[in-house]
């Protein structure tokens, strides 16, 4: 499902405007100035934490609202995102807060209930669940509530997400298909540092409260050369990474350094040409897209994280199926994390990595 103002089939307009609304000529001047991401100009070497701290500078220049909070955000946070930031904009732009999820989301919500822009950090997504009262029955139900008189758009919540070699089962986890089960809210989670800035940017100005997931992995492992002006990459709408006839390949997040390498084996030992699209958007996802791909290819394997069972990944099985059946070459494959919690001494088995997803490869296209 889309976030459009059209009409699902059977579904009254008024029902799906009241619940999201896309950005017109009347939201902020700083929303509709930033262009597109921009293919010249400037650039600079940055990763992924860099990128969001550039990001959030962006944002706090442009939007004298705009204020930035978390655990130790002020310190420039666990991850650093936030390094310099206290410094350039004052201590009641960027600032602590008590270490209180629940407290943390209540406050945002609040800010941005004022018509302000509420940038606010939960320190690793793992702990978001405290908070998810507020996010699933406050923040994703206050415009529709309402009736569209009140929102809280402008406001966002960071969260670093998923494995990262040493996390252990309470600082490795994505938990994007729960949130993803909230009409309401936005789920983001970017694959670089380029889409990151860009991401972030058009989240922190979206209309709509937005759950912006950042894989720690990459936080320095994932360098670009990012542009420094301010520029964002639409939401909702996916990215096709590598143009391909035999498999199309679906991800976000971290799980695309994963699959561009077993992208690469496939063609390499076997020649099989995979489309590989980054959904870049969790919720609304881009169904248009994939849907395309897979009446190409026929075939269609899934990757991400998060266990298996309930996973994101089947609900894009789900719509794929009623979609794309006729055109379906061989049986659509999930490749996931497994149904336990995530280990620590067991991550290397427990994670779908790029051998795992090669075999999904070879198995759909020799089917």
């Amino acid at each position: 499902m889309s976030f459009s103002t059209k009409a699902a089939r059977g579904v009254p307009r008024r029902l799906l405007v009241r619940t999201f609304r896309t950005s017109t000529s009347t939201e902020s001047s700083a929303a509709a100035a930033a262009p597109s991401c921009p293919l010249d100009g400037p650039k600079r070497k940055m990763n992924l934490f860099t990128a969001v701290n550039d990001a959030m500078r962006v944002a706090l220049r442009t939007d004298k609202d705009a204020v930035i909070f978390g655990e130790d955000v002020a310190f420039g946070g666990v991850f650093r995102c936030t390094m310099g930031l206290r410094e350039e904009f004052g201590d009641d732009r960027v600032f602590n807060t008590p270490l209180c999820e629940q407290g943390i989301a209540g406050f945002a919500i609040g800010y941005a209930v004022m018509g302000k822009t509420a940038i606010a950090e939960i320190q690793f997504a793992d702990y978001i669940y405290p908070a998810i009262d507020q996010i699933i029955n406050e923040a994703a139900k206050f415009r529709y509530r309402s009736g569209s008189e009140f929102d809280c758009g402008g406001l966002v919540f960071r969260a670093p997400c998923g494995a990262v070699g040493h996390g252990g089962h309470y600082h490795s986890q994505s938990p994007e298909a729960y949130l993803a089960h909230t009409p309401g809210v936005k789920v983001v989670m970017p694959r670089s540092p380029v889409e990151a800035k860009g991401l972030l940017l058009a989240s922190i100005r979206d209309p709509n409260p937005v759950i912006f997931l950042e894989p720690k992995a990459l936080y320095r492992t994932s360098v670009e050369e990012v542009p420094e002006g301010d520029y964002e990459i639409e939401l909702s709408k996916a990215h096709v990474m590598r143009q391909g006839s035999d498999v199309t390949v679906v991800g976000w997040g971290g799980q695309l350094r994963v699959l561009e390498q077993a992208c690469d084996m496939a063609y390499e030992k076997a020649g099989i040409s995979c489309e590989l699209i980054d959904l870049r958007t969790v919720y609304p996802w881009d169904a248009a897209t994939v849907e395309r791909s897979v009446k190409k290819t026929g075939r269609l394997v899934v990757s991400h994280e998060a266990p298996k069972t309930a996973g994101f990944g089947a609900e894009i099985v789900a719509d794929m199926t009623e979609k794309c059946f006729l055109h379906l070459e061989a049986p659509i494959t999930r490749v996931c994390g497994y149904d336990t919690p995530f280990p620590l001494v067991h991550e290397k088995y427990y994670l779908p990595d790029k051998n795992k997803n090669f075999e999904a490869i070879l198995r759909v296209a020799g089917f």
